[in-house]
């Protein structure tokens, strides 16, 4: 793909930027003076406008992950120095629901982004890219390793996906490192362990459990109905984990990492602190509902972030405690403001 022009500052597209990674990524982008464009599907996205006015400065072109032509005419238009792939269908539940949705967007999609860096870069088998090579980040899952075989999990740790997410996310995982061995591409991968924000989806546990708290804290509602209150999670902050995949991609040479706090708190603990945040006992209102429980459940997930420490020196910055004392305070604040019924422009990443 030839450049028309060197550009003073570098380009970013991310796919999936009407979502929560996506706009915390965007926004850290931007502070490092890059010109940031966002894939979206339509003009029309109801997303688009919220995004627009929190981030302002962003560009968009349209592109579809289940349409190959209109990603390699997104790649040509932008010329983009790194491709951020955030977009996906993630919200685990819903991928028993609609598992072969999933494992087109969120698996074969990996493939039609790499695929239109490829066609766009002139790479083959036989042609190797050389500097000014286009980077590309692929958004990995703890959910690859499902039934885990180790604690913490590193790198290393061998994948036992439990959901059609994690099944497509895992092949998406290892697209990614076939396309880095095959034709030399720099493409990296992030195993991100659960990260949370006053932006993450309302269908999420722990923005359920803030909606919940702050519905419940206003009077709005009265219980709160959860499933496997004793399922454990890495859980961090969405806005340190982005940095994370800026890191990666402004690496010397390409390569996978875990990304987590090392640290796992339950799901009651989750309830119980933000419950306690809003002066209320839990036990006076959560309810335990086996709707919400999953046909094969992941019981526990402990992430081992040493190789981005020690290589990338990457540290989480947001606690477990502040994380969650920040996302019930924004819901309480939010619906005190809004419609009770409001949440908020964000969801599940998009595709």
């Amino acid at each position: 793909m030839a450049r028309t022009e060197t550009p003073l500052t570098r380009r970013a597209l991310i796919t999936g930027i009407t979502g929560q990674d996506g706009s915390y990524l965007a926004e850290y982008l931007l502070t490092q003076g890059y010109e940031v464009w966002g894939l979206v599907r339509g003009q029309s996205n109801p997303r688009v406008r919220g995004v627009r006015q929190l981030l302002g400065d962003i560009r968009l072109v349209r592109g579809d992950l289940l349409d190959q032509g209109s990603l390699i005419a997104a790649v040509e238009k932008v010329q983009p120095d790194e491709v951020y792939n955030l977009a996906a269908i993630s919200y685990v539940p819903m991928s028993w629901q609609q598992a072969e949705l999933t494992g087109e967007v969120t698996g074969l999609g990996v493939l039609r982004v790499l695929e239109a860096i490829r066609v766009c870069s002139g790479i083959s088998a036989s042609r190797t890219p050389r500097g000014g090579q286009i980077r590309f980040y692929q958004a990995s899952s703890s959910e690859m390793f499902g039934q885990v075989r180790e604690s913490p999990q590193t790198e290393q740790t061998s994948f036992h996906p439990r959901s059609p997410y994690g099944v497509a996310k895992t092949y998406g995982h290892f697209l990614t490192q076939n396309y880095r061995e095959s034709y030399g591409m720099f493409a990296a991968s992030g195993i991100l362990f659960n990260h949370e924000s006053p932006r993450r989806g309302a269908e999420f546990v722990t923005r359920k459990v803030s909606l919940g708290v702050a519905k419940i804290k206003l009077g709005y509602e009265r219980q709160l109905r959860l499933g496997n209150l004793g399922a454990s999670r890495d859980w961090g902050f969405a806005g340190d984990y982005v940095r994370a995949m800026y890191l990666m991609l402004a690496a010397g040479e390409p390569t996978d990492y875990v990304i987590g706090t090392g640290v796992t708190h339950s799901v009651e603990e989750l309830v119980s602190l933000a419950f306690e945040v809003a002066g209320l006992d839990w036990h006076d209102h959560v309810v335990t509902d086996a709707a919400f429980i999953r046909p094969a459940e992941v019981d526990r997930l402990c992430a081992d972030p040493a190789k981005a420490r020690e290589e990338l020196g990457w540290e989480p910055k947001i606690g477990f405690e502040e994380l969650i004392s920040m996302m019930v305070e924004a819901d309480l604040k939010l619906l005190s403001t809004s419609d009770h019924h409001a949440e908020d422009s964000f969801g599940p990443d998009p595709w």
